[in-house]
């Protein structure tokens, strides 16, 4: 190796568990600075007493607010405090992510596979940090949350930090993500894509309805922000804090677009049915919520989206893996909607909460019941094109405007001019695109061809009846083999017979088999063939 090699191409690979912590440390450590720089804005823009007296009340605060951005709740003596932004976590995740790569680049991980050990080496000083954190924030005022911040920062910190181990390793043994995704069960892959394309596209739609509601209502937005009067830095601050509740509020739009809708406020209910709210906080956000009364009409096409999402994912389950048996695709169709309304139930019961006053304890939607009517609608939306989507995967294909029959099987191998030979299979043997399907194994070099169309050319049917007399002095040859080996075999098991008194267990029978074998193969296109099979 050259003089001019870096440090990291000589150095050994470090131990993956301390260096975890290290990452762990480096991650909240620069987590929590950035937060204080933050707070110390906020500060300098407010009215306050001297430094000396506020430094333990600003670094406390900090420390709370890292805790915030780690979805940790917190009690004061009104009640809890629940419903946090879900932008805040993108701060720890990203940092997360970044030391997991680091620690990719300097542990050795030899296979992909054992990316979790890097990230339980990241997870768990996190977890411990958060935790410890937790306890040193406490005051007489506001107690957050340890069970929830050992929870929390255990799971953000094995997600982001996997993430960035395992970017990594792709990136440094030149895997793809496609490559990553065929290692999986053709299944599993296919519900999961399916999952997360049903998943994104009501996401996307709470992004539309959203932005839509916050367009329609801007003046007022706008007249809330007037009447605020932050100033310069308050303005960004506030500006901060919207964009960190903006996940929330998308959130709660998808909600809406299923159906159960959410509350804002104990006994009221922002839904397709209608709107029922009381006083709001004076948040330039909220002025997206519909008036009291009937629900805007234009609102109501959002109701569309869960079976848009559900046909887009039934399509996608079906689309990699098709089903033999065609009543199995409507259920995978099901399986992939109940997956996307379990992912929406726990989005919802972290998107909700409680703002501690009496009458705001219960803000966002229910978590069971999105989740309910979300795996009943996309479910069964995407049943019903997973079934129609496997029809047309499976169904018989057509040349030159006629359906050719689904046992017929072309091997081009057969015939040494290239013409396919047409190969009769039983019918009950599934052919179609993407399928598996049974085709005659091919001969041995000298065996005989398996029966198919007439060759026009003398030189051919010569040459096979040359074959079929080499194959009937093979198949003598090994008749007599067989014979001596059912007579070997026989006098075997005579003399174990002897051996154990008689007490023999009768098997199943060693002769070989007469059935004609078949093997599994995949359709592929001519230019799709490996020139070398073709020789």
């Amino acid at each position: 190796m050259s003089k001019t090699g870096t440090a990291a191409d000589t150095a050994e690979p470090r131990p993956i568990y301390s260096t975890g912590g290290i990452a762990a440390a480096s991650a909240a450590g620069i987590g929590v600075a950035v937060i204080v720089t933050f707070t110390m804005v906020g500060w300098v823009a407010a009215p306050h007493d001297t430094f000396g007296e506020d430094i333990a009340d600003l670094l406390r605060g900090a420390v709370l607010a890292w805790l915030v951005g780690h979805h940790v709740s917190f009690a004061i003596p009104e009640g809890q405090i629940s419903l946090l932004p879900m932008g805040l976590v993108l701060l720890p995740g990203l940092l997360l992510y970044r030391f997991g790569r680091w620690l990719a680049r300097n542990c050795e991980i030899g296979r992909l596979r054992h990316v979790y050990r890097a990230a339980l080496a990241i997870a768990g000083p996190y977890a411990a940090i958060a935790g410890t954190l937790a306890l040193l924030a406490r005051t007489d005022v506001v107690e957050p949350s340890m069970p929830r911040a050992l929870l929390m920062g255990f799971v953000i910190a094995f997600i982001s930090g996997g993430a960035g181990v395992l970017r990594q390793l792709m990136r440094d043994k030149g895997v793809a993500a496609g490559d990553l995704l065929a290692l999986m069960p053709d299944r599993t892959r296919s519900l999961m894509v399916g999952m997360l394309m049903s998943a994104g596209t009501l996401l996307a739609g709470g992004v539309v309805l959203f932005l839509a509601a916050l367009a329609f209502s801007l003046p007022d937005a706008i007249a809330i922000t007037r009447s605020l009067a932050p100033g310069v830095v308050g303005g960004a601050l506030l500006l901060i804090v919207q964009l960190a509740y903006l996940p929330n509020a998308v959130i709660f739009a998808v909600c809406y677009s299923l159906g159960p809708g959410f509350a804002l406020g104990a006994e009221t209910v922002v839904a397709p049915t209608g709107v029922s709210v009381g006083a709001l906080p004076a948040l330039p956000l909220l002025a997206a919520v519909p008036a009291n009364g009937a629900a805007p009409m234009l609102s109501l096409a959002a109701l569309a989206v869960p079976f848009l999402a559900g046909t887009i994912g039934g399509v996608l389950t079906q689309r990699s893996a098709p089903d033999v048996v065609s009543e199995a695709a409507p259920l995978w169709g099901f399986v992939c909607g109940v997956t996307t309304g379990i992912l929406y139930a726990a989005l919802a019961g972290v998107a909700g909460g409680s703002l501690g006053a009496q009458r705001m304890t219960e803000v966002g939607p229910s978590a069971w019941q999105v989740g309910l009517v979300a795996a009943l609608e996309v479910g069964v939306a995407a049943a019903v094109a997973a079934w129609v989507a496997n029809w047309w995967y499976t169904r018989e294909p057509r040349r030159g405007g006629e359906a050719v029959p689904r046992n017929e099987v072309s091997v081009p191998e057969k015939v040494s001019d290239g013409a396919p030979v047409a190969v009769e299979l039983p019918p009950d043997v599934p052919v179609g695109k993407g399928l598996a399907t049974v085709t005659p194994l091919r001969a041995r070099e000298g065996d005989e061809p398996g029966e198919g169309a007439e060759p026009e050319e003398a030189g051919i049917a010569e040459r096979r009846a040359e074959l079929r007399r080499r194959r009937k002095a093979r198949r003598h040859d090994r008749s007599l083999e067989r014979r001596a080996r059912k007579e070997a075999r026989r006098e075997l098991r005579s003399r174990r017979r002897e051996d154990k008194g008689g007490r023999w267990r009768r098997g199943a029978s060693d002769e070989p088999s007469e059935e004609e074998m078949y093997g599994i193969t995949y359709e592929a296109a001519p230019e799709d063939v490996d020139p070398a099979l073709r020789s």
